[in-house]
């Protein structure tokens, strides 16, 4: 059974953690299929948007703990960051539909993407304190700048669960649906983006990101640079076509 399940669609994929039974945790053949359903989706161009959920009652429940116990776990196991790679990889933007627990590396997941929704069953929970490691996959740094540094540290310090309201409240997530909604809700949503100018879909993920890490006068430098040369290349190209099709229009008068 593969453990992560790929479903193209018009524009865009739906990847599916797919361990059910053992909460969709993070064992190294799940790691290893989630890499190659991300590098696929990297390959096929005509994937613009991604939607990542987990089946069953769990988004993910972090790293496979029977595993991290066995003699062949390694310290190496756990600070791979190989997922956190393979999102970055992806150029359009990620749709996280937050089905059901979401737990330490699964959290990390979650924060990977770039729009959350979730589900009246889901909860986070940040326990890397507790089971003893620090978080290599970003969390420390982008739950913050998410909810505010003071929520961010209370989720982390106590390990405690965040319910799915709650998340909304802090501005973890968007929207909080009933379970049956929650797909069709991303679904929606990705279509919509799918509608979207695809090479402005494309470049817009990298604006926000890298602007949001400048000073706010720098930022607004930085998008004003961009839109420009942007919009010099779009004319550049649309004007490209237009003599192109001059020029085809005047070889076919020659030839009659």
């Amino acid at each position: 059974m593969n453990k992560v399940l790929l479903d193209k669609r018009d524009g865009f994929a739906i990847v599916t953690l797919n361990r059910p039974d053992e909460m969709n945790a993070l064992s190294r053949e799940l790691r290893a299929d989630f890499v190659e359903v991300f590098a696929e989706c990297v390959r096929d161009e005509s994937i613009r948007v991604l939607i990542l959920t987990g089946s069953g009652r769990a988004f993910c429940a972090g790293f496979d703990l029977k595993e991290l116990a066995s003699t062949e776990h390694t310290a190496a196991d756990e600070a791979d960051n190989v997922i956190a790679r393979a999102m970055e990889s992806f150029p359009g933007p990620i749709i996280g539909a937050i089905n059901g627990h979401c737990v330490t590396g699964g959290f990390e997941m979650a924060l990977a993407c770039d729009v959350l929704i979730a589900s009246e069953n889901a909860r986070f929970a940040d326990t890397h304190a507790r089971v003893g490691v620090l978080p290599g996959w970003g969390l420390s740094q982008k739950l913050p700048r998410l909810i505010g540094l003071s929520r961010a540290k209370e989720i982390s310090f106590t390990g405690a669960p965040v319910f799915a309201q709650q998340a909304y409240e802090w501005g973890l997530v968007n929207h909080v649906l009933p379970a049956d909604e929650l797909l069709p809700r991303a679904v929606k949503m990705a279509e919509d983006m799918c509608a979207c100018v695809p090479e402005v879909l494309a470049a817009y993920k990298p604006l926000i990101e890298e602007g949001y890490s400048l000073p706010y006068r720098e930022a607004l430098e930085w998008e004003e640079a961009r839109a420009i040369n942007y919009s010099r290349q779009a004319f550049g190209a649309a004007f490209a076509a237009r003599r192109e099709d001059v020029m085809a229009r005047g070889r076919s008068e020659k030839e009659q």
